[in-house]
């Protein structure tokens, strides 16, 4: 079986790249803190990177700083992000996971 990935949209690939985007929450994922990972934006591998660590935190709990480390200005950008995403499966109780990562290389090798 192959790598485990973090799938991005396009408009966060720059953000990727450059380290300005290190964290990304998530309804659900598999991945585990020490994974390795492929970083997939749009239909393209550009790099992999270390799973830092994946921290749970209900979508009431989350703050400015969570929202920056995702790339966002602030925490109600990226509730604003969070509901476009997963529609009505995001409410103040739910649950998401919080992935920290680390960029380790870039390319698609």
């Amino acid at each position: 079986m192959g790598r485990r990935r973090l799938i991005f949209k396009k408009v966060y690939g720059e953000d990727i790249l450059r380290g300005g985007k290190t964290l990304t929450i998530r309804l659900y994922s598999p991945v585990k803190s020490g994974d390795t990972v492929d970083i997939v934006v749009g239909p393209m591998k550009v790099g992999t990177a270390l799973i830092e660590s994946v921290e749970v935190k209900k979508v009431k709990d989350l703050t400015d700083k969570d929202a920056i480390a995702d790339g966002f200005t602030n925490r109600d950008e990226l509730l604003k992000a969070l509901k476009k995403i997963y529609k009505s499966k995001i409410s103040d109780k739910t649950e998401v996971k919080l992935i920290k990562f680390k960029l380790l290389g870039r390319g698609s090798s």
